[in-house]
């Protein structure tokens, strides 16, 4: 049987996240395979993503405010994905969190959801705050319908859905009507990986509390604040950007620090010598928590959704139960108190390799492309 001619399609190509990095293992699994998108900027997102052949959407990669910030086209996705040519392979693997499972293909569609779109079914979280108290959120409300429409149309198109997580297949099924089969996303780094250390922290040695973590308002990263300051013996460090840097750097503890902009080989360096990772949102998918434990570094994390399939309780981390200052400051005290098994750690994470998540969508694409 000839192999099939995949191509990868994804949102946009923006930001250095876990979805972007999910598309980066995706093409290392298909080398040869084009990635469509509907916005690149190389300078914001991982340099890797050069060596891909990467297609734009011609109308969307036009308006300079969407590189700038992606979030404020929202409504313009749609438009601009609909009016992109059909994509020619055998098998279209999607990447997705809210738009790329529209882009159409000749062929078979293969689509790997991270979440249906947050503002569209979770607006009050994506936005941080009741949609009626924010004007996005009242314009947000004005074109939902549309957006839906369009979405369960998109979601309809494909062959078949893959889900990264247990939360992901339940809110799949309630959102879309579609059961999903559950293929665990891999950790970007790994303990080969050479770690370099930050200059912000070279006055630093090992033994502080880690959080690597986008600064949006359901990450939480403010509470871990909180905490951190009622334990002034300990030390912080959070990794991460987004909308909330200025307010999290006014609210920064003496006893933290705050990294952004920094490289594998730094982030390495700073999982490496980390005595916990501190997971305080209610995600998706715990991919920092697969990071960490690649590096034999435990997790203390929010016992509910995503976490709870990456996190193996005693043996790679622990939960609390509410993200509150004060359950944190607990759970931190707690993990110092424990005695953590590195190898146990890492043997965990090697579970969630990305050489596994590469066969597994080997096997789905040769399936598709054999029906």
């Amino acid at each position: 049987m000839p192999r099939p001619r995949i191509a990868i399609a994804h949102d946009y190509l923006t930001q250095r996240g876990g979805a972007e990095r999910v598309v980066l293992a995706m093409h290392r699994a298909f080398p040869e395979a084009p990635i469509y998108t509907t916005i690149y900027t190389p300078e914001t997102t991982f340099p890797e993503f050069a060596e891909a052949k990467i297609f734009t959407s011609e109308t969307l990669s036009r308006i300079r405010l969407l590189q700038r910030d992606h979030r404020l086209g929202l409504p313009l996705y749609p438009w601009g994905i609909d009016r992109t040519p059909t994509i020619d392979a055998d098998v279209l693997l999607v990447s997705t969190t809210g738009y790329a499972h529209g882009f159409s293909t000749n062929g078979k569609k293969l689509v790997y959801c991270h979440s249906p779109a947050r503002f569209l079914y979770l607006a009050d979280e994506y936005l941080g705050k009741p949609t009626w108290r924010s004007p996005i959120g009242w314009a947000l409300a004005a074109i939902r319908p549309a957006l839906i429409r369009w979405d369960q149309q998109a979601a309809a198109s494909a062959d078949k859905y893959l889900a990264n997580s247990t939360v992901i297949r339940q809110r799949i099924r309630h959102v879309y009507g579609i059961e999903a089969q559950v293929v665990p996303a891999p950790p970007a780094l790994t303990s080969a990986a050479e770690g370099v250390r930050p200059t912000a922290l070279s006055d630093w040695g090992p033994g502080y509390f880690l959080v690597v973590s986008r600064l949006l308002p359901y990450k939480n990263v403010s509470h871990v604040l909180d905490a951190f300051r009622e334990l002034p013996t300990e030390r912080l460090v959070v990794v991460g950007k987004g909308p909330l840097e200025a307010e999290l750097r006014r609210q920064l503890p003496t006893n933290a620090r705050m990294l952004q902009g920094i490289s594998d080989a730094e982030l390495s360096w700073v999982y490496q010598h980390a005595s916990a990772l501190v997971a305080p949102s209610f995600e998706d998918y715990g991919l920092t928590p697969l990071e960490a434990a690649a590096f034999g570094v435990p997790t203390i994390a929010l016992g509910a959704g995503g976490y709870l399939d990456t996190v193996k309780e005693g043996i790679s981390g622990l939960f609390f139960a509410d993200p509150t200052p004060e359950a944190i400051a607990t759970a931190v005290r707690e993990s110092r108190g424990r005695e953590w098994d590195p190898a146990s750690i890492e043997l965990h994470a090697q579970g969630f390799s990305e050489s596994r998540f590469a066969e597994a969508l080997g096997r789905e694409v040769d399936t598709l492309f054999g029906q």
